[in-house]
């Protein structure tokens, strides 16, 4: 489980290690890095994100439902959980490697200071995460406080082997059918989700799956644990999309309430992912090594 930290569990933990680097500590030095290092509950408690009008405010009988795409036939709710873990697993197995385009933009409203960085991104199985610097804009506390350590804390959860812990499946969550939703034009699955250890990156929410291919589309709710005291709450929006076989997460917008700054938020987008399989990657070795062994025989020779 430990090859897809940095996808299902990792940006969320991501979002955990911002507000506590951000609420604890203003006096981080200026930095930037490539480090190494190896996706319910009653509807009147939804987490009510600021500009993000959540999938499950609405009960299933007021919405209208469109006829599923020709050629996707829905599967039952029990059905699309069950594909949707084994989707998770298998990923968990055959993703070898990722590199896309990174946004985050950071906002402390109480203090009018933003900040935009712009990255690019790489993973490689099982424990290679890195960030390079492409351009930034805003106020240097929030490069430095927040999105600088929000990086640095996610490389090293990844080098930790820490993603099986906070990954959405089995392992970590009960899961209970609670209704049919909309997103983006695709019936989805809604699944009240709750953790089973109060466990730093875990979340009590909701989780939307499709009803056509049980895919994860969206995860959103509440953290279970803040990282520190001085954070009172972290509440959080994270969509995902297909990438060929994998499921990867385009954009996730998180609110956190910290007692010393107010209120810090996060939006990460995630773009032009180029995703490879295990194989493709073991394949790409391969070829490189032989190349490199022909080359060497010739210059014996």
């Amino acid at each position: 489980m430990k090859r897809c930290s940095a996808i299902i569990g990792g940006v969320l933990f991501l979002v955990i290690a911002a507000a506590g680097a951000l609420a604890q500590d203003s006096t981080a030095r200026d930095f930037f890095f490539v480090g190494a290092a190896s996706m319910h509950a009653p509807y009147d408690d939804a987490p009510a994100l600021e500009g993000h009008r959540l999938s499950y405010l609405s009960p299933a009988l007021d919405i209208v439902v469109p006829p599923v795409s020709a050629g996707l036939p829905r599967m039952s709710p029990e059905l699309a959980l069950t594909a949707y873990l084994g989707f998770a697993q298998q990923q968990l197995k055959d993703l070898g490697a990722y590199s896309d385009a990174t946004t985050i933009e950071a906002d402390l409203p109480d203090t009018a200071q933003h900040g935009k960085f712009e990255l690019r991104r790489s993973y490689r199985a099982p424990r290679t995460l890195a960030f390079a610097a492409v351009h930034f804009a805003g106020d240097g506390f929030v490069k430095t406080n927040v999105i600088a350590r929000l990086l640095q804390s996610e490389v090293e959860h990844v080098q930790k082997g820490e993603g099986a812990l906070t990954a959405i499946t089995a392992d970590n969550y009960k899961f209970g059918f609670k209704a049919v939703e909309v997103l983006d034009d695709h019936l989805a699955y809604l699944y009240q989700i709750k953790p089973k250890h109060k466990r730093m990156g875990l979340f009590k929410g909701r989780i939307l799956i499709d009803a056509a291919t049980g895919h994860l589309r969206r995860a959103e709710g509440t953290m279970v644990k803040a990282p520190s005291f001085f954070v009172k709450k972290i509440e959080f929006v994270q969509d995902y999309a297909d990438f060929g076989p994998f499921s990867l997460p385009t954009h996730v917008h998180s609110v956190a309430k910290t007692r010393l700054v107010g209120r810090a938020v996060v939006d990460i987008d995630h773009e032009r992912y180029q995703a490879k399989s295990v194989a493709q990657v073991q394949s790409e070795n391969g070829a490189s090594g032989s190349a490199g062994a022909g080359s060497g025989a010739s210059s014996t020779n």
